[in-house]
């Protein structure tokens, strides 16, 4: 056992079926010392539409004893590995001139900086996002180069925002100025690029019979599985029965948001064709499942997640505020208003609470799979009663390989571009980029001394 190694792209293989693994310390002595720059490094960019009430969210005292905000508080636990970022602008998505739109172009602008063409037909110009740089310099060490994944569909056509392309408040990830890369909503579809072999005609029968017969995709690799089982040593052993055990747990749990639900009278309420939860809250914790089984297994390392396309006007009654969202944005400083918006502020950021304690909870190394990441979380619109992309909601989270200052409320020089943060970003993936959109040059302080 001493002198076998496992390589790190190693997979449970079986009829239609291939299971990445998480890292395990039989994949190399020197990581398992803790050699530095061996874990690779994972980024997800977390976008929430319609802004944030900022007095709720803004800490009023910098350095590491800053104190939490109601908005934050789901945090409290992690405040240690995650940093506020405040006075950073997105001056692509302004108006200059262009007049309305204001969600519109906060999405398209959020991840690329640019400055979205005022189009509702097919001449769509925007910019490379942010997350396609990286996922450009890190494709070749991973089954993906990106994963594109969110709670409401995207649409590549159609006016959406004041004569703007539906393309722009439905995308977050450009591959280049005229190509928006779709998201997948359905936590099944992930499921299966993630596990599934191929594309051949045998693998998608192998699929359908599987989920016919309500196999699990462990089931298909059970004898790999024993024999890796029986090669490792009593660590991996563990981490490796805890990692097929959520595995198999979180398939569970998307085989039983398919099952058809009886209604009273007795006929059958059909699931959606899709597969996609009915209720958003589970919806919303099996994709973000979906995330953490992505950066756990080192199938990308780069993804995006849109909790809503930009001005999403759904309606919370299970939070006491079923009113439409965007509705409740535009409160006009009325108590009522702010005080339900809070409410859906503080929803988006227990569902990010709920991602990064998952990623905690993943030993890797000498640290957890956290660690390992940078998780950009935020919105292109500030205020959103007064639809301003300055003083924007921006949290950084995770400690990027031992990389990052954490813990901290750094309050930057007003209209502090936030692409001087992506190229930050961008430069801890060790790819080399002298600008990134309207970049002034790489963001201060972030980096551990």
């Amino acid at each position: 056992m001493k002198n076998h190694t496992l390589d790190r792209r190693a997979l449970l293989r079986g009829a239609g079926t291939a299971i990445a693994l998480p890292w395990l310390e039989i994949m190399s002595p020197k990581r398992a010392r803790g050699a530095a720059g061996q874990i690779p490094l994972r980024t997800a960019f977390l976008n929430v539409p319609n802004g944030k009430h900022m007095p709720d969210w803004t800490p009023t005292s910098t350095g590491s004893d800053f104190e939490l905000r109601p908005t934050l508080m789901p945090l409290s636990h992690l405040r240690d590995k995650f940093s506020v970022l405040s006075n950073l602008t997105l001056d692509g998505a302004a108006a200059h001139g262009d007049g309305p739109g204001d969600h519109a172009r906060s999405a398209a602008a959020f991840l690329t900086g640019a400055h979205p063409k005022k189009t509702d037909g097919a001449d769509i110009q925007n910019g490379i996002s942010v997350d396609q740089v990286i996922a450009q310099g890190s494709s070749a060490k991973t089954r993906f180069a990106s994963l594109e994944m969110g709670l409401e569909g995207s649409s590549q056509s159609g006016q959406c925002d004041s004569g703007y392309s539906c393309a722009y408040p439905s995308n977050l990830a450009w591959r280049n100025a005229t190509s928006p890369l779709a998201k997948e909503v359905d936590p099944s579809a992930v499921f299966d690029r993630l596990f599934a072999s191929g594309d051949s005609a045998a693998d998608q029968k192998t699929s359908f019979l599987r989920k016919s017969r309500r196999q699990s995709v462990l089931d298909f690799a059970l004898k790999d599985a024993n024999k890796l089982h029986a090669q490792l040593g009593s660590a991996d052993r563990r981490k490796l029965d805890e990692y097929l055990y959520a595995v198999r747990e979180i398939e569970n749990r998307l085989v039983n948001s398919e099952r058809l639900q009886i209604g009273e009278d007795g006929i059958p309420n059909y699931p959606r064709p899709a597969g996609v939860p009915r209720e958003l809250d589970e919806h919303c914790r099996l994709m973000l499942d979906m995330l953490t089984l992505a950066f756990q297994t080192d199938s990308t390392r780069v993804a995006t997640f849109m909790f809503a396309n930009e001005g999403n006007n759904r309606g919370y009654p299970e939070l006491g505020a079923p009113e439409g969202h965007h509705d409740l944005s535009h409160h006009g400083k009325s108590a009522e208003k702010q005080e339900k918006l809070a409410k859906i502020n503080v929803y988006y950021v227990q569902k990010l609470a709920y991602l990064l304690d998952s990623l905690d909870s993943i030993r890797e190394a000498e640290g957890t799979l956290l660690d390992h990441c940078m998780i950009l979380y935020g919105s292109g619109i500030s205020d959103g009663d007064r639809h301003n992309h300055n003083e924007l909601p921006i949290l950084l989270a995770g400690l990027g390989g031992g990389r990052m200052r954490s813990g901290q409320h750094f309050k930057y020089p007003p209209n502090t571009p936030l692409c001087n943060l992506y190229l930050w970003m961008i430069g801890q993936h060790g790819i080399p980029a002298d600008r990134f959109g309207d970049s002034t040059g790489m963001l201060e302080h972030l980096e551990r001394s």
